[in-house]
């Protein structure tokens, strides 16, 4: 199915032919009609799933900040190929909306079908994994619901690094109450380590350094998140940028012998070396209050705990004390590793 926004579309003489078709049907009625929200669902990935309700003005909001960040305009081609009870495949949709763009929809699967040049789509880590020969016909490329790893930046790299092809890549920080994203950083052909932050999106920090964010376009609420980061500061009368370096989350932070360790940096650190999966995690210690402890996703392997044992990290306290290895690590749907899930399987 293909859809053309920048025309009048009438709704009724849809015919789905799958029952992804059918969703978008649904979420097209719901969007027209006369109701001024729509319902949303969280995908769970930090606790139990929720549905609320979303201003439409709100979402229209979201979609003119991303659509212009990106530079799309009326009759450029996105590709959908994200579930749509969630917020990130309902505001491709509303992206489409708001600035006329011709849609394809493609079912959700972990191998999006890609066969035509698109100036837009979103995926997530593991589609994007899964069609690294194809991310070549998308023009601006994000990608959210998890974070990218140093393992896919570096494989993007490498498939676009011969290619013609103008596709910017972008990794995207959200969450659901901002209605997807307020902040992107790209990650191809430049590799960015600061999240820019969208217009009309004010940021700052509070007393542990954890961000804060003020959209009132998006949200009326200023949000309190438990992500530390490290804010860029520019002269006002040089530059208006807004930009941020994620550190990692506070829930996240290992308190090992009084020192305060950030589990996401030394992941990325490690990751630009060891081609699997893995997690820092603190586990309870008499002495230490948490031990530095090194979860790889697979089967045991030595010489790979030689060899993260012998990497440059910048002080002792970022060694791990022990390396472990769990055959498969527990993801939510959207593809995030479940940390609480295996915090239980070292307790056992």
């Amino acid at each position: 199915m293909q859809l053309d926004f920048s025309k009048n579309i009438n709704i009724k003489s849809l015919f789905p032919e799958n029952e992804f078709e059918e969703k978008v049907i649904s979420f097209l009625e719901d969007w027209f009609s006369h109701s001024e929200t729509v319902s949303v669902q969280t995908s769970g990935s930090t606790g139990i799933p929720k549905v609320f309700e979303i201003e439409k003005k709100r979402m229209l909001n979201s979609a003119k900040m991303t659509c212009d960040f990106l530079g799309l305009k009326e009759g450029d081609t996105a590709l959908l190929c994200l579930p749509v009870q969630y917020i990130s495949g309902k505001m491709m949709l509303v992206r489409a909306i708001e600035r006329k763009l011709k849609v394809i929809i493609s079912v959700p699967s972990s191998a999006p079908e890609i066969s035509e040049n698109v100036e837009f789509c979103a995926m997530t880590p593991l589609q994007v994994q899964n069609s690294l020969d194809k991310i070549h016909f998308i023009k601006n490329l994000i990608i959210g619901g998890a974070a990218v790893s140093e393992k896919l930046k570096n494989e993007i790299s490498t498939t676009l690094q011969f290619s013609n092809s103008p596709t910017r890549i972008y990794e995207t920080y959200g969450m659901s109450e901002t209605l997807s994203h307020i902040a992107l950083k790209q990650i191809s052909p430049i590799q960015e380590e600061y999240f820019t932050v969208l217009n009309d999106v004010e940021i700052s920090v509070d007393e542990r350094n954890c961000l804060r964010i003020f959209a009132p376009k998006l949200n009326p609420e200023i949000l309190q998140t438990n992500d530390i980061v490290e804010l860029m500061h520019f002269d006002s009368t040089q530059c208006d940028k807004k930009q941020f370096k994620f550190l990692g989350r506070f829930d996240n932070v290992i308190n090992s012998g009084g020192v305060k360790i950030f589990a996401e940096e030394l992941e990325s650190l490690v990751k630009k070396h060891i081609d699997r999966d893995l997690v820092f995690l603190g586990k309870p210690d008499e002495t230490l209050g948490e031990k530095l402890v090194l979860v790889v996703e697979g089967e045991n392997d030595e010489d790979l705990k030689s060899e993260i044992l012998n990497l440059k990290f910048e002080n002792k306290f970022h060694s791990p004390k022990e390396i472990l290895f769990l055959e498969k690590f527990p993801r939510a749907e959207n593809g995030k590793v479940l940390r609480k899930e295996i915090l239980k399987f070292l307790a056992d």
